[in-house]
């Protein structure tokens, strides 16, 4: 896959730097095919009522390195290491969007996605949690397919839209797009309306072989 192929880069770069800490997961991983774990999500009703950005506290800096959430998923996914200034000001470096296959230089290009925006969370389950554990979600490092680096452009096409509206427009990118989507949802436990689960089914038929891996939190 696309985005394995990226960590697999990463991670031989960042061997060389400090280890950051991120959450330990709280139960053993678990793999389903991608027609089981679709299936295996909950069903529910959405609805956007209350929801408001500043409710999913973002990009914090969790172990106090000097690193914020988003420099974090940008060093984890470089293909070529930027530089680590003062405050951790990134320069240089490469990237690849996984969503449109593009190479992006420099940071400046790349937003962090939340594979499942925080709206869609909201809609699904987030508006019943706790401030603590919507700061867990939207800072999520625990799970490399929770947040990912993408372009800008990519990225505000997507906005706050399910798979039912919105898929990447790079076709090789979708199968790992619908696993990334379906194992976030399960690891947190949210939900999928009657328009979801009937659009990810679909989608799923050109998958064959597509696995879902996730660690519940």
């Amino acid at each position: 896959m696309i985005k394995t192929t990226v960590r697999a880069f990463a991670a031989a770069a960042l061997a060389l730097l400090p280890l950051t800490t991120l959450s330990a997961p709280a139960h053993a991983a678990e793999t389903l095919s991608l027609h089981e774990g679709i299936e295996a999500l909950p069903q529910a009703a959405e609805s956007r009522d209350g929801y408001e950005r500043t409710k999913f506290r973002h990009w914090i800096d969790e172990d106090s390195d000097g690193c914020n959430t988003r420099a974090e998923v940008l060093l984890a996914e470089a293909l070529t290491q930027p530089t680590v200034g003062a405050g951790c000001r990134l320069t240089g470096g490469t990237w690849l969007s996984y969503y449109d296959d593009t190479v992006v230089d420099g940071p400046s290009g790349l937003d962090i996605d939340h594979m499942v925006p925080l709206a869609e969370a909201w809609d699904s389950g987030a508006s019943q949690w706790t401030a603590a554990r919507r700061q867990a979600y939207a800072n999520d490092l625990g799970a490399e397919r929770s947040l990912v680096a993408v372009t800008a452009r990519s990225n505000r096409q997507k906005s706050d839209q399910d798979p039912a509206t919105w898929m990447p427009p790079a076709i090789d990118a979708r199968c790992t797009y619908l696993s990334d989507w379906v194992s976030t949802k399960l690891r947190w436990n949210l939900t999928i309306d009657i328009a979801e689960r009937i659009t990810l089914r679909e989608l799923a038929t050109t998958c064959e072989g597509t696995t879902v891996e996730y660690e519940p939190v």
